[in-house]
């Protein structure tokens, strides 16, 4: 194994990295022993994004159960998600990392660039088995530098009483047009239509990839038609009383409450509200993200990536690979899959067992297998300034500041000045 080639790649700076880590939606971070005793004493640090997962949680139980397959203690610590990153990336500098962390899949280029990271290569791991578009998120330069733990993404949720009493078959929506028809219906039998987050963060930027992507746009041009057929799209529901003005503000979060009122029809969300869907008041059901002209659209993967940064003792790599090997298995992703209860295994075995046991998820499953990375077109760490002017041009276009063609063409050059 090479790894101290990666360090001689400059390190990004601490201002730089304030900038990348507004853009992830999860990160990681954490501290290393290095020269304490650690390795002697058998304990190896961990870093995740999981604070509300504390010591006595299912989680906390997992991943011990890891570390005593491989003979030793994990000292596991967890940060808020903004932090996480901006504490890895100080781990970088200061060369304390951690020997594993788990890291929003977005932030996994952020902290390669760094050269702190290991690719999966190098530390002798075998991803063959991993869904290409969910390691993809993970791949800088052709290189593969972690490992999916699972993958979340988005639907479309319905509330099964609306649409049975505006007389809407779930089934009949399949593509722009049948959406906005049934929006159409909805509201004429004077029920609210359709709740999503536009909100002026990534959460904006990633419920808006789906319609972006499905019209056939491309992040390297924010300006194309296929670009602004999207935006347009989302203005016209604003426009004609289908989604409320509440999107623009909307979080993923405050979006699922609206729809837990019970007076919208649809309501774009992850795989995270599965159970409190199946509490819900009302009978709900998902279909899958309409493409412009049909089929699939592709939603934006989002879950960690567990990655195993440099090490100045190599001698520390074979226990850590025997605990990202536990993490990895196609048991161990059913395994987390159930204990976080939303994520879907990244490998079509793991996928295979898990809908063995909740048959349910299938439609998760599906939109899962048709994901896309945010970093997966060699953006990078351009993605986080793309996706900046992206919720940008939404927000001025659904406020009504600026129309979608002017948006997103100020968007553009944007971009490509915050990336040249």
């Amino acid at each position: 194994m090479q790894h101290h080639k990666r360090r001689t790649r400059a390190y990004v700076s601490t201002a730089a990295l304030a900038a990348i880590s507004m853009a992830v939606l999860g990160a990681c971070s954490g501290g290393e022993s290095s020269g304490d005793g650690s390795a002697a004493s058998g304990t190896y640090t961990w870093w995740d994004p999981y604070p509300q997962h504390d010591a006595s949680s299912d989680w906390e139980g997992r991943v011990q159960a890891c570390g005593e397959e491989a003979g030793v203690t994990i000292e596991r610590t967890a940060y808020d998600t903004t932090a996480l990153t901006n504490q890895a990336l100080l781990a970088a500098q200061e060369g304390t990392a951690p020997d594993v962390i788990l890291i929003d899949n977005p932030a996994v280029s952020t902290l390669a660039e760094t050269g702190m990271l290991t690719t999966v290569d190098e530390f002798g791991l075998d991803t063959s088995a991993i869904d290409e578009n969910l390691l993809a998120a993970g791949v800088v330069d052709g290189e593969a530098y972690g490992i999916p733990i699972g993958a979340n993404t988005l639907s479309l949720y319905y509330n099964a009483e609306v649409l049975d009493d505006a007389g809407v078959d779930p089934a009949s929506v399949t593509d722009w047009d049948s959406l906005t028809a049934a929006l159409e219906q909805v509201t004429e039998a004077d029920h609210k239509g359709i709740t999503f987050a536009a909100i002026g963060t990534e959460e904006g930027t990633f419920q808006f990839l789906p319609w972006f992507w499905g019209a056939g746009a491309d992040l390297t041009d924010l300006s194309s038609p296929e670009a602004v057929a999207a935006l347009e799209l989302w203005k016209g529901w604003l426009d004609d009383g289908y989604a409320p003005n509440s999107v623009i503000n909307n979080s993923q979060n405050t979006t699922w409450e609206e729809f837990l009122t019970g007076d919208f029809g649809f309501a774009e969300n992850g795989t995270w509200q599965v159970n409190s869907a199946a509490e819900a008041d009302f009978e709900t059901g998902i279909i899958q993200l309409p493409a412009r002209d049909g089929g699939v659209a592709p939603a934006p993967t989002g879950g960690e990536f567990i990655v195993a940064p440099v090490q100045s003792d190599t001698s520390r790599y074979d226990v850590t690979r025997q605990i990202v090997e536990c993490m990895t298995t196609p048991e161990g992703f059913v395994e987390t899959a159930n204990t976080f209860a939303y994520y879907i295994p990244p490998t079509a075995e793991g996928q295979e067992q898990l809908l063995e046991e909740n048959p349910d998820l299938e439609p998760w499953v599906e939109a899962v297998r048709s994901a896309k990375g945010r970093t997966s077109d060699g953006l990078g760490t351009d993605y986080p300034l793309i996706s900046e002017a992206l919720w940008t041009a939404v927000q001025n276009a659904l406020s009504g500041v600026s129309s979608p063609q002017d948006a997103l063409e100020t968007a553009q050059a944007d971009a490509e000045a915050a990336t040249s």
